[in-house]
């Protein structure tokens, strides 16, 4: 299936997509020769099987770009007896790739959001969030992408996400400071307009 990796449903052109994804054989190729270049020998006992392995790696952290996030929340239940207060998930774990060096994000999500007259499997609100960030990405953008879907999807009365994460370019590499966790967050309709609500996420979040 053809996902856009902007996050709009199959189908929407994308001029960002490869126009042909490389073969498995190609991209064991391309690691043999990330191996070489990093000074070591690709054909030595320990590394023959890397770039499988490589390959199967990449294949689960990005598997993200063959699911669609706005089909998670097309199923719909309207039999919810009235309620339209906040419905919320906390401390969602959070495992992506940054965009820019590819190594790891990881972190945490919380998300909410005020039905209007239908709410959605509250999985499927974590799923939601897993697909883009199973996806290379920068956490503005994925903060930005998950708010978005959820508001098309089910148009609610508004949307609320914080995400909190470590990102390893930043504390493995680079500038090294291993304990500054990214703070993103997007507030959408009551959230936004109404600093009371705001403040009962926040506080949610924070557990009382």
């Amino acid at each position: 299936m053809n996902v856009a990796v902007d996050g709009l449903r199959p189908g929407v052109n994308d001029s960002t997509a490869p126009s042909k994804k490389p073969s498995r054989e190609e991209a064991e190729a391309a690691v043999r020769t990330l191996i070489a270049w990093a000074g070591d020998n690709p054909a030595r006992e320990g590394l023959l099987d890397t770039p499988g392995r490589v390959v199967r790696a990449y294949e689960e952290f990005f598997e993200g770009y063959n699911e669609d996030p706005y089909k998670e929340l097309t199923r719909t239940f309207e039999e919810v007896e009235g309620y339209k207060d906040m419905v919320m998930l906390r401390d969602i774990n959070l495992e992506s790739q940054c965009e820019h060096h590819m190594v790891a994000i990881l972190g945490k999500a919380h998300v909410a959001y005020v039905p209007t007259n239908k709410v959605v499997g509250i999985s499927k609100l974590a799923r939601v969030i897993e697909i883009y960030a199973r996806r290379l990405q920068t956490q503005e953008t994925m903060t930005a992408q998950i708010a978005d879907t959820i508001t098309r999807a089910l148009k609610p009365a508004g949307v609320a996400i914080l995400i909190e994460a470590k990102h390893q370019c930043m504390t493995t590499r680079g500038i090294k400071k291993p304990d500054v966790a990214t703070i993103t967050s997007q507030f959408t309709g009551v959230f936004q307009t109404d600093p009371r609500m705001e403040a009962r996420f926040m506080q949610m979040i924070r557990g009382y």
